[in-house]
């Protein structure tokens, strides 16, 4: 059995989706909240953050809107972001305005995010994996590296996310 590109980052980014709601696994809105030391990321944040990344990445390689935008989750998680804001680069005053957001809703906006996702791997071949994203490297990113850039990017975030669940649970 050959197996395609389209179906190894479709394994990638299920394996992320898994870790998700793992990590979001029986935690109360205050869980999502919490900054070790008063200064790393929440888990809340990093969840919200690796999927924004997802979302912002996918759609622009996709040519489709956002579900952020789509499906109103920038209003029904009602986070003060402007609409735009992936989380990239924001300041610790702007991580720590994550507030009030349940562990529920994050995993239903990922679960879509990772819908549309797939739903958009799985139309492509290997040609389209070749096809150059971005030129302003050297060598040009493809569109396959742009991909794996993003599971890799999504996987360190949960996996951070997870290490915070884990002191969490250490302290009691």
């Amino acid at each position: 059995m050959t197996t395609t590109g389209a179906e190894l980052l479709i394994d990638a980014f299920g394996r992320v989706r898994e870790e998700v709601h793992a990590v979001l696994d029986g935690l109360r809105p205050q869980d999502l909240e919490v900054r070790l030391e008063g200064t790393t990321n929440p888990i809340g944040w990093l969840v919200w953050h690796l999927t924004r990344v997802q979302d912002d990445h996918l759609a622009d390689a996709a040519g489709t809107k956002q579900v952020w935008t789509s499906g109103d989750w920038h209003r029904r998680l009602g986070l003060p972001y402007p609409a735009d804001a992936t989380g990239y680069g924001q300041s610790g005053a702007q991580v720590g305005a994550f507030q009030g957001v349940g562990a529920e809703a994050l995993s239903e906006y990922h679960d879509a995010v990772h819908e549309q996702t797939v739903g958009y791997l799985r139309g492509l071949s290997d040609q389209d994996l070749a096809r150059v994203v971005d030129d302003s490297w050297d060598p040009p990113v493809t569109l396959a590296v742009r991909l794996v850039s993003v599971v890799s990017d999504d996987l360190q975030h949960v996996g951070q996310a997870a290490l915070v669940r884990g002191q969490l649970r250490h302290r009691g």
